[in-house]
């Protein structure tokens, strides 16, 4: 490699690009998905979102301060399970990468078809053709964006950030000065529950905005002080972020006139493309809708630009351990890896061809980025006990019951997301799986020992568990309604031991995991 990543990111730029990646298309829809699918209990399911993604996050900021490698989740995938292990996991993470930018970028044209409605198909809410064209453009131009060098990116990032920052605080205080409701809260809950809000998590946008913490795991080898900045960042985003989406959830909620009349389960009177600017028009606001619609541009977008960023360097980093091509960990003078670049767009653009709706994309990706995060509670609890020599910039206080909970909290997301989508998700990993296979086939830099595939044999067991339980779950999960909705969370219980005790049981050996961690040490990324 020519040049290295060069480290040029400070504590302030590192927390607002992860609070980029969780203020993007989420805040513009959450709120009306969530409120419509448990009412008042959203409220509810913000906090329990936030938190759950707190318990995920603390993790990783013990892991990524010892690994301070950008794609770090890439690098550590292999750590202690083997190269096969990480394989499967560079893909798993390569799609839920990619995937994002371009769910973003349909956020900007579901806003947009306001005033270009021959930008969507009306009766579907798929893209037109000419729709496909301007979100190739649009991906493109965040592409070519991140060509320059990461200090500049971090630098456009923050002037971005700020702006997403502003623009939901003042929402809330126009949206409750308006129209000021109170008593909504109290018809907004009639016919819902706690077991409606928390399949919402996963549904409604809301773990999808949360998990944009990653962004600082993602650069952690471009952050300046990786042992202090990294903490902060995933923390201080999640708070900042906790803090506004729960305040836009209460006042979507007791802004909506007549609430006492209408069916909160069918809000059809707001328009679903452009949820937040219809209200805020609704209640007399004119002036700050149009202002909304404009921002549906910025939020999207700068989360998207943020992403793309994210994105090349897991691509970079699977290249770095050739996983994927080496040519993909070349930079360009700006010290961008522009081939990684060049892939993440040809790859987002698969996901502009005729998909489902925003929100169904959303459930897709969530599904995928928590299977992914999923991994590093149990890395987690095997380098405690493997590892303890390891130096530890950022120790989690109670990492026996905190990484143990992250795991199980994972597993109860992704069955939230519903029965249709695991199987979707569960297919797409059998594809690269396949691919995998081949890969390992045809290769000649790395081989697999027996031990690999030892590594990865309680993967069978995980997958086929999640697809049961998802199955044999409650109609609300798309499943046949075998199970009701408080024993499909004992049946995940039960699944997240007992796939975490022989996940740590079936991990490499101290010396064989201290091996890896110095060939992480040695990577140049």
């Amino acid at each position: 490699m020519a040049q290295k990543l060069k480290k040029e990111i400070g504590t302030f730029g590192l927390l607002l690009t992860s609070v980029a990646g969780i203020i993007g298309s989420g805040w513009l829809f959450g709120a009306f998905h969530a409120a419509e699918n448990s009412g008042t209990y959203s409220i509810i399911a913000w906090i329990i979102g936030g938190f759950a993604m707190l318990f995920i996050a603390l993790c990783f900021a013990e892991l990524s301060t010892m690994f301070p490698k950008s794609g770090a989740l890439v690098h550590m995938s292999h750590l202690t399970h083997g190269q096969f292990l990480g394989r499967i996991w560079s893909w798993v993470l390569f799609l839920a990468y990619v995937s994002i930018p371009p769910v973003e970028v349909i956020a900007v044209i579901t806003y947009a078809s306001k005033y270009l409605p021959e930008l969507i198909h009306q009766k579907t809410g798929l893209l037109s053709f000419k729709g496909l064209i301007v979100s190739i453009i649009i991906l493109a131009i965040i592409i070519l964006l991140n060509f320059l060098a990461v200090k500049w990116v971090v630098k456009i990032n923050s002037y971005v950030t700020i702006w997403k920052i502003f623009i939901p605080i003042i929402t809330i205080v126009v949206l409750c000065v308006y129209s000021f409701h109170p008593e909504n809260l109290i018809y907004a809950s009639n016919g819902f529950s706690i077991s409606d809000a928390l399949p919402t998590i996963a549904t409604a946008g809301i773990a999808f905005s949360f998990i944009g913490f990653r962004m600082a795991i993602d650069l952690a080898g471009e952050s300046s002080n990786p042992k202090k900045q990294i903490p902060i960042a995933l923390i201080g985003s999640l708070g900042i972020a906790l803090f506004i989406y729960v305040g836009l959830q209460f006042a979507f909620i007791v802004s909506i006139p007549n609430g006492e009349t209408i069916n909160w389960k069918n809000l059809s009177f707001i328009s679903v493309s452009a949820p937040l600017a219809t209200l805020s028009a609704l209640i007399g606001a004119t002036w700050w809708s149009i202002m909304l619609y404009a921002d549906a541009f910025v939020s999207p977008l700068g989360s998207s630009y943020i992403c793309v960023t994210s994105s090349s360097r897991i691509t970079m980093a699977s290249g770095e351990i050739s996983y994927l091509p080496k040519f993909l960990t070349d930079l360009n003078r700006y010290g961008a890896p522009w081939k990684s670049l060049i892939v993440t767009f040809l790859f987002g653009c698969l996901f502009f061809l005729p998909f489902p709706s925003w929100q169904q994309m959303v459930s897709y990706v969530t599904s995928v980025i928590l299977l992914s995060f999923g991994l590093g509670p149990i890395i987690l609890i095997i380098l405690r006990k493997k590892l303890p020599e390891r130096e530890r910039p950022f120790k989690l206080k109670w990492a026996g019951i905190i990484a143990p909970i992250a795991f199980f909290i994972t597993n109860c997301i992704i069955i939230w997301s519903g029965y249709k989508t695991i199987s979707f998700m569960l297919n797409i990993i059998i594809f690269f799986l396949v691919i995998c296979i081949i890969q390992i086939v045809f290769s000649k830099s790395k081989t697999l020992k027996r031990k690999d595939f030892i590594g990865v044999l309680w993967l069978a067991p995980y997958f086929i568990g999640l697809f049961i339980i998802s199955k044999y779950g409650p109609n609300v999960l798309d499943g046949s309604g075998m199970f009701g909705f408080w024993t499909t969370i004992l049946w995940t219980l039960v699944l997240s031991i007992i796939i975490l005790f022989f996940a740590v049981k079936s991990s490499q050996n101290s010396e064989e995991i201290k091996l890896a961690a110095n060939e992480i040490d040695q990577l140049q990324v």
